[in-house]
This record gives structure tokens, C-alpha cells and sequence, in this order.
């Protein structure tokens, strides 16, 4: 399996891989309007013997903690292919995903996604507790690239349009 930047020759393959992988359109359709609005910030494809079986998108995202900006990303989508589904894959893009940000100088990862399956990279619904944003609980997650980058008192968490299409 490789693990690369996702090039335009990759979109169609991917638009059909989050549609199979979340049973509708609307993870396929954010992906689009992220990329028209010019908010990602990376998108990486799993590849194993010349197919695309896995895909892992970070987004712009608008992190405020006690008056300050912190430079964040949300992750979403991740997608793989059923059938490599529980194979390492989703891990994989994951943390190649989050070495990236890391070396481009991001301080935090935002992710709404499964409460059993992303603290094992470190997020924790504990790190956004004390910040406002339009989801909460288990699910809701944050990870701190750089150490204590949402510690405060307070703060704000603001999603791009492209997350809500209404």
C-alpha cells in the first residue's frame, strides 16, 4: 500500500469511494465544495495494487481560543473501501495525514467521527469541552499538534459553509 497526495486525476475515484463507503452523497459533495471554496489543506489516497481504497481529507477550520487564532484543521472525510475496511488503512492515512499537518505547522485537528476509533491517535472530546461549536459530545474530538494549543478558558469553533449546504 502507498499513501499519497490525491491529484486531480484521483477525484472521480474518490467522489465514488465516499458514496459507497457512507451510503450517500453528502461526504462526496463536501469534498467538492471544500475544493471549490480552496480550503484543504491536505487530501491523501491510499493506493494498493494501482486502486484508490482509501482517502482521508483536512480542511480549513476557524479555532479561537481565548481571543487567539490557533491554526487548525477538521478532518473529514476518511473513507476506505469496504472490503480493506478493519486492514490498517483508515490508521495509516491517518497518522501520515496528521504528520503532515504537524510539519506544516498546524496546532490542533478537529474531527467529528467515532468515539471508539479516534482516540487511539490521541483525540479526546475532553480537549474541546471548554470550547463553543456546533456539535458536543463523545464524538466531537480534538488533538493537539503543538502542546496546550486549546488550553484556555474559552473559545470558539467555526465550521466553513461548505459543511452546511442550506
Amino acid at each position: 500500500m502507498n499513501i499519497r497526495a490525491e491529484t486531480s486525476a484521483d477525484h472521480g475515484s474518490i467522489r465514488t469511494l465516499n458514496r459507497i463507503a457512507f451510503g450517500g452523497e453528502y461526504e462526496a459533495a463536501l469534498i467538492e465544495r471544500l475544493r471549490a471554496e480552496e480550503l484543504i489543506r491536505a487530501s491523501l489516497v491510499a493506493i494498493d495494487d494501482e486502486q484508490l481504497i482509501g482517502h482521508i481529507l483536512f480542511s480549513a477550520i476557524s479555532v479561537i481560543v481565548d481571543g487567539w487564532g490557533v491554526r487548525a484543521a477538521a478532518l473529514a472525510p476518511m473513507a476506505v473501501t469496504p472490503k480493506r475496511q478493519r486492514q490498517g488503512v483508515g490508521s495509516a492515512l491517518v497518522r501520515t495525514g496528521l504528520d503532515q499537518l504537524a510539519a506544516q505547522g498546524f496546532e490542533a485537528v478537529i474531527v467529528l467521527g467515532h468515539p471508539a476509533y479516534y482516540p487511539r491517535f490521541g483525540f479526546s472530546p475532553a480537549t474541546v469541552n471548554k470550547l463553543e461549536a456546533p456539535y458536543s459530545g463523545e464524538a466531537f474530538m480534538a488533538l493537539e499538534l503543538t502542546a496546550d494549543a486549546l488550553a484556555g478558558m474559552s473559545g470558539t469553533v467555526t465550521y466553513p459553509d461548505a459543511f452546511d449546504p442550506d
